[in-house]
């Protein structure tokens, strides 16, 4: 199984809605793929949107999933490993899994979910613990990181692409669901911060210019090289939420080139972190989405099944614009064809 995630551990990038329309977009190119989206934070948003926005009930469906027997949720998985942590053998996949076209019917039929759950940030501490515990001849930091690989592993006979979405954070959970992934997607913003944002993120995974040695031994990178597991490459960085103008405005331009000669520096230094050779093959520009995103939000619509017209949104009826739903289409659908 193929997987892909979506992560930045600055928040404001846009990635949820992103990560949304791309993948319901590649669900819609591939439509014999089975895949997989895992909702690895405990806001849920992606779930919410799959399960239906704000329009169509999206977080009362969320609570049916985490009221089924057992939680049908990531939660609900990581519950079932805290009491045998070390121990990823008989993993019922379907437990967890939802097929939120049964909620949300303008979702494509070939996409499962394991919901995203607020029970994680409860979790975390727990998981951590188990983590650090030393124990004779196991290394527990890898036993745990290893979970969401063991989901992964489980369900391979039935899925053929597996999306992963993370939080805008490095807890452990993030880890867990980073140590998961073959490729990351890293949305970007025209900001200072995003730049920034950039450098921490090959800082946590990579151990790239780390501001002392002391972090060194206890690194995301040097664990999981002495795990000897793969460590996932930057696959994509998307400038979003760009100017809607078709040439981007002069103050956000010199932020935008220097994030690409951020990413050039960086991958001229270390080109085995990356799949792409080339700054040009690895960056994306999409520009905002305007009126039709928003709407889209709410309504838990991707753009490949939404409509044009007039529609509700919190009781107040909103035109979305033919062209500009039609360029948004087209749009994640570059995207989506970039991801393999």
């Amino acid at each position: 199984m193929r997987t892909m995630g979506f992560w930045n551990n600055k928040g404001g990038t846009g990635k949820t809605s992103l990560s949304f329309q791309t993948i319901c977009a590649f669900a819609s190119q591939n439509p014999k793929a089975r895949i997989l989206v895992i909702d690895v934070c405990p806001q849920a948003n992606l779930s919410e949107l799959f399960l239906g926005g704000q329009e169509h009930d999206g977080g009362k469906n969320l609570l049916v999933l985490h009221g089924q027997p057992g939680r049908q949720s990531i939660g609900g998985y990581f519950q079932t490993r805290l009491p045998k942590p070390f121990d990823g053998a008989g993993i019922a996949v379907a437990n967890y899994v939802s097929k939120p076209s049964d909620f949300n019917k303008v979702i494509p039929r070939n996409i499962n979910l394991l919901a995203g759950d607020p029970l994680l940030e409860l979790q975390a501490n727990a998981i951590s613990t188990l983590a650090n515990t030393q124990i004779p001849g196991t290394n527990s930091w890898i036993a745990v990181v290893s979970w969401l690989r063991d989901f992964i592993s489980s369900a391979e006979d039935d899925y053929d692409y597996c999306f992963v979405d993370m939080n805008p954070s490095f807890s452990m959970y993030t880890q867990i669901a980073l140590a998961a992934c073959e490729r990351v997607v890293l949305p970007v913003t025209a900001d200072d911060s995003s730049r920034r944002g950039i450098q921490n993120a090959m800082s946590l995974i990579f151990g790239i210019k780390l501001p002392s040695e002391i972090y060194a031994q206890h690194n995301f990178h040097t664990r999981m090289t002495d795990g000897k597991l793969p460590l996932p490459k930057i696959h994509l960085i998307v400038k979003n939420r760009l100017t809607q103008y078709i040439k981007v405005a002069k103050g956000y331009a010199a932020v935008l080139d220097g994030i690409s000669n951020d990413v050039k520096s960086i991958l001229s230094s270390y080109p085995a972190f990356f799949t792409f050779s080339k700054v040009k093959d690895g960056i994306k520009e999409i520009k905002d989405f305007q009126t039709s995103g928003v709407v889209a939000f709410a309504r838990g619509a991707p753009f490949v099944s939404m409509v044009s017209g007039t529609l509700s949104v919190a009781s107040q009826r909103v035109k979305v614009n033919k062209d500009q739903l039609d360029e948004n289409r087209a749009i994640v659908s570059d995207l989506a064809k970039s991801l393999w």
